[in-house]
């Protein structure tokens, strides 16, 4: 009966992917595809391709995101955007703490929450991903992790604030892996961060909290994971990059 009441969102992750006029025309073949979908659609492109995804998806029903923004608002930062510059292009949604960004460029527990702030402060959407490596799964440190990075993220998070907060659920090691949690593994998980959020914040904003599941997600096992009572649509990777594989995603999630 929760479920029923959560609308399911769609975010394609084009992650370093297309340039301004790739960007153009997969947005213009997206749009007829999914005009009549029945959840939140949303593109979270390169800040490259930003201001062209805004004016390609002006006048639709599709949300354009960013992958990633600074939690300062200026300053010396040399290479970083701020989340008001994103605003300012038309910018309505910002990933943070993606597992690559953990991986890859530094990413804690603390700088997701900055960001985090940051996003809100601009009056954006966030979706904050949390997710467990291989050897943490292997190890039984799934729960523990999850826990953690949650915690973190909402740290000095109000219940207001939580309206405009997706989470993600991104197992490492499900992603660009082609390997895919079941759909009973993602489902305890998800389920498993709703009862944290339900911990912090009480029963209400744990029913209304939405939570994606994000690894390797595609248009073959989108409906057997989004049948699941606490997954509330997806943050796609590679499927969002074909017009046609992402509708059909999209198509899952509005039925």
């Amino acid at each position: 009966m929760d479920k029923a009441n959560r609308t399911p969102i769609i975010a394609g992750n084009w992650k370093m992917n297309l340039g301004r006029a790739e960007a153009k025309a997969l947005i213009e073949e997206l749009r007829p595809l999914v005009e009549n979908a029945l959840c939140g659609v949303a593109l979270c492109v390169p800040f490259t391709d930003l201001d062209t995804a805004v004016a390609a998806a002006s006048g639709t029903n599709l949300i354009v995101g960013a992958q990633n923004c600074h939690w300062a608002a200026s300053g010396a930062f040399t290479g970083e955007i701020s989340a008001s510059m994103l605003t300012e292009i038309g910018t309505s949604l910002c990933i943070v703490g993606h597992s690559e960004r953990r991986q890859y460029f530094g990413e804690t527990d603390e700088t997701v929450n900055r960001r985090l702030h940051a996003v809100l402060d601009a009056g954006m959407l966030c979706i904050v991903c949390v997710g467990e490596t291989l050897a943490e799964r292997e190890s039984g440190q799934t729960f523990d992790v999850i826990r953690r990075q949650v915690t973190g993220a909402l740290k000095d998070v109000t219940v207001q604030e939580m309206r405009r907060i997706v989470f993600a659920y991104e197992p490492v090691w499900a992603i660009g892996t082609g390997k895919t949690a079941t759909a009973a593994e993602a489902q305890e998980v998800c389920a498993f961060l709703r009862t944290l959020v339900r911990g912090i914040y009480g029963r209400t904003v744990a029913q209304f909290v939405r939570i994606q599941y994000g690894g390797s997600m595609n248009a073959k096992n989108a409906a057997e994971l989004l049948a699941q009572p606490d997954i509330d649509g997806g943050l796609i990777g590679g499927a969002s990059l074909k017009a046609k594989d992402f509708a059909e995603i999209v198509a899952a999630a509005s039925r």
